[in-house]
């Protein structure tokens, strides 16, 4: 794994714990009960945290990419193994 792919799974992997991590401990503005911000639907959250959830994902996508690059970067899985087309004879280039 190179420099920019190692940069590219990052991103995907920090994006994807952003939006999981939007959806936890939530309070909508019609939970907090002290009225809606006009022009916002109910669901709105009434703080969304952001720097906060910012920093937790990009510690908890550091730590889940550190586990796929060393995966990756150790041959304990390689492509070989997840390949199912070549595996049974569907792919192009079929053994």
């Amino acid at each position: 794994m190179g420099i920019v792919s190692g940069i590219v799974l990052y991103a995907i992997i920090w994006f994807m714990t952003l939006l999981i991590s939007l959806q936890v401990r939530v309070t909508t503005q019609d939970d907090a009960g002290e009225g809606r911000v006009a022009g916002t639907h109910g669901s709105a959250p009434a703080d969304p945290q952001m720097r906060t959830r910012v920093i937790w994902t990009s510690i908890i996508a550091a730590g889940i990419w550190a586990v796929v690059a060393f995966i990756i970067l150790s041959g304990v899985i390689t492509l070989d193994d997840i390949d199912l087309f070549t595996r049974f004879g569907l792919g192009s280039n079929a053994r």
